[in-house]
C-alpha cells in the first residue's frame, strides 16, 4: 500500500482550539426527557482542582471557566469531594480563618470542600427514563444547587454528569437574581404557576 503525504498549512494567531460541547436545549418544560437538563461528562469537560489548591486559585479557575462548580480530585484520578463558589463565598472560609488563625489566602480547597461521603448522586440509567419535573422536584427536595449523576462501570460509581438548578432555570426560561436556593425555587414556583 502507498500512502501520500497530507496536505497541510500554518496556523495564524487567529486559531482556536475545537473543545467537547454538550449541546443542551435551549427551552425546556417540565415535560422534557431530564437528559435535556444534564450536563454529560462524556461530552464536557469536567473541571477540577486539587485537595492542595487555595480557595483564590480555585475561584480564580471558576472565573476562567465561567462554571461555579469543580470536582476535586486525588492523585489517583478519584473524585474526593466537590467545591462550589457558594463554599468560597460563604461561611467556610472565615470559620477556617478563626479557628486557625491563617489568613483567607491560606485556607485549602480540602479546608472547605464537600468531601465525596457527603454527596449524593442519582443514578443516570433513573435519569435516562425520568423527565425535568422529576430533576426540579430532587433538587428541591435535597435543598441543592446541584446534583450529580453517576453511572456504573465495571461495577464502580463513576460521576457521568451534572444537574444544575442554574442551568435548569435558565432552560425553563426563568431568570433568577440570587444564589439562595430557596428563593430560587419561590421564583421557579411563581413562573411555573403563571405559564
Amino acid at each position: 500500500m502507498n500512502f501520500n503525504r497530507l496536505a497541510t498549512s500554518h496556523l495564524d494567531q487567529s486559531a482556536g482550539l475545537q473543545r467537547p460541547t454538550c449541546v443542551l436545549p435551549d427551552r425546556v418544560t417540565l415535560a422534557n426527557p431530564a437528559l435535556d437538563v444534564m450536563t454529560d461528562f462524556r461530552r464536557v469537560t469536567a473541571y477540577i482542582a486539587l485537595p492542595g489548591d487555595t480557595i483564590e486559585q480555585v475561584e480564580a479557575r471558576m472565573m476562567r471557566r465561567k462554571v461555579r462548580l469543580l470536582f476535586v480530585m486525588d492523585t489517583e484520578d478519584r473524585v474526593v469531594g466537590l467545591i462550589t463558589s457558594t463554599d468560597i463565598h460563604g461561611e467556610k472560609p472565615m470559620q477556617v480563618v478563626h479557628s486557625r488563625g491563617i489568613l483567607r489566602g491560606d485556607v485549602l480547597v480540602a479546608d472547605i470542600m464537600t468531601p465525596v461521603d457527603q454527596l449524593e448522586a442519582a443514578d443516570f440509567n433513573d435519569l435516562s427514563h425520568a423527565n425535568v419535573g422529576h430533576v426540579l422536584e430532587t433538587l428541591r427536595s435535597s435543598g441543592r444547587q446541584h446534583a450529580l449523576v453517576f453511572e456504573q462501570i465495571d461495577g464502580k460509581k463513576s460521576v457521568r454528569g451534572l444537574l444544575s438548578l442554574s442551568q435548569l432555570c435558565k432552560q425553563l426560561g426563568i431568570t433568577v437574581q440570587t444564589t439562595e436556593v430557596a428563593l430560587t425555587f419561590a421564583a421557579i414556583e411563581q413562573h411555573l404557576a403563571h405559564v
